[in-house]
């Protein structure tokens, strides 16, 4: 018979990586996961973590044994909820993984809102944008800029938002004027590295220029935002983070506008437990309210 407390120590495991992590999450010090894991193979006979100093990874029988885990936990978590008529789920640790520039400029701005809304649940928040971070349990909630097509995964759109050219205005007073796009091959750019772009819907700035002159790549949309405003060249942008720069300007705007969209997506199986619904939910509507500001370009 299989002992709850295990369980839940193997889901924690799985989700954080590391024994640590996973005993603060619990509030039991680490050996004591490592004991409740070992029991569990024992019993079960099988090896459920690959152990390295990264930390720990599920097998192959460890991803099998996965589902079946979180199924138990809603379970027990609705048990609770109803004999005790109120939500016990809303504790713990979510993490969200977000693009860079929503999480600057957008979802960091209403931490403080969320914590007093449901100061029983630790956020996490994560720069990243592969839906991949869900089925490796990388993530509970994930923001990405395209529907995913594969996976046991919920989808749902969240808004658009838009990017435009910009670059400081010292640099547009000092350069060359740019009245067509075709002026655009005369001046510097800064970009992504191409290699570690997880998303084509990240790779737009050929669609305008297809041999551009790319001085600066990172990517950091911090660090282009930075170069462009330090005057090192012009960058695709979006406008909710540069347009209330006053030290930027938009360059071709009625030429050069660029849509792209937001998803939130979650692992089916996590999608039913409070603490998920309520991270998801409080977002989701942060992202409404901010739908003006996320189309603004200048």
């Amino acid at each position: 018979m299989f002992d709850w407390n295990d369980l839940h120590s193997f889901l924690e495991l799985s989700r954080c990586g590391k024994l640590t992590l996973a005993g603060k999450r619990l509030k039991v010090q680490p050996t004591t996961i490592g004991r409740r894991i070992t029991r569990l193979e024992e019993e079960l006979d099988v090896h459920l973590f690959d152990r390295s100093p990264k930390g720990y990874a599920l097998t192959e029988e460890g991803a099998q044994l996965l589902p079946y885990a979180e199924k138990i936990e809603s379970e027990i978590n609705s048990v609770y909820q109803v004999l005790s008529k109120q939500d016990m789920t809303l504790t713990g640790s979510v993490r969200m993984a977000v693009p860079e520039g929503l999480g600057v400029g957008i979802i960091s701005k209403y931490l403080k809102a969320f914590h007093t809304m449901h100061p029983g649940i630790e956020l996490e928040l994560l720069a990243d944008t592969r839906a991949q971070s869900l089925s490796k349990r990388e993530a509970d909630i994930v923001i990405v800029m395209a529907r995913p097509k594969t996976g046991r995964l919920v989808a749902w759109k969240l808004g658009d938002y838009h990017l435009a050219l910009y670059g400081s205005r010292e640099y547009l007073a000092s350069n060359k004027k740019i009245k067509t796009i075709n002026d655009l091959v005369e001046h510097p750019f800064i970009s992504y590295i191409d290699d570690l772009i997880d998303h084509p819907q990240l790779k737009y700035l050929q669609d305008i220029i297809q041999e551009p002159n790319i001085v600066f790549r990172s990517n950091s949309l911090q660090s282009q935002y930075q170069a462009v405003s330090d005057g090192m060249g012009l960058a695709l942008l979006h406008g909710f983070l540069a347009a209330p720069d006053k030290n930027l300007k938009t360059v071709l705007v009625n030429k050069i506008f660029i849509t792209r969209e937001y998803w939130m997506i979650v692992h089916e199986d996590m999608r039913q437990l409070s603490r998920i619904n309520a991270v998801s939910s409080f977002f989701t509507e942060v992202i409404k309210k901010e739908q003006n500001r996320l189309l603004k370009t200048g």
